[in-house]
């Protein structure tokens, strides 16, 4: 009996197999706290969702309305008005978002090089936590922006082909 209390101690005190451990292999990663994935958004400006209660609260972004000008039937001033909106758009976005990164990589070698302190932390934290803040709200001000271009009944062909829902979902703006 002892022999098998003591099986069952062991065996339920040994660490978890490294696949059910939710930081394994993350190690290797250059920057720890982005995945290569996250990497490549940022820098190429990607939404990221960052843009989700506007895009959900009928403020459409211009990537999805350029792919949608033919059933929104965009007049060639909007056409033109969306991509000078969208090129400005993702200008902005790689230039923040490449900040991002290296604000992450920062915060990355400042414990890599075994000589974080708590003033250093906050100077990265805070660096970078401004810079997610900058590139989230360029994205919602471009969803700002493109709602202007568009007229109501744009808007709310846009929600439709979206699969956000018709009348009913519509607000006041």
């Amino acid at each position: 009996m002892r022999a098998l209390a003591f099986a069952i101690f062991v065996f339920a005190a040994a660490p978890a197999p490294a696949q059910h451990q939710p930081y394994a292999g993350q190690h290797e990663r250059e920057i720890k706290a982005l995945s290569a994935d996250e990497v490549k958004q940022y820098l190429s400006g990607a939404g990221m969702g960052y843009a989700r209660p506007a895009e959900l609260n009928r403020y459409p972004g211009p990537m999805h309305v350029l792919e949608l000008a033919a059933p929104l039937a965009l007049t060639p001033e909007q056409l033109a008005r969306t991509l000078a909106l969208m090129d400005a758009h993702k200008t902005e976005a790689r230039a923040i978002g490449a900040k991002r990164v290296e604000s992450e990589r920062a915060l990355e070698e400042l414990f890599r090089s075994g000589k974080a302190d708590q003033p250093a932390l906050v100077v990265r934290v805070r660096a970078a936590a401004a810079l997610e803040g900058e590139y989230r709200l360029t994205h919602l001000e471009t969803h700002l922006r493109m709602r202007a271009i568009l007229s109501e009944e744009q808007v709310e062909r846009y929600g439709q082909l979206r699969g956000y829902g018709g009348s009913a979902h519509r607000r006041q703006h």
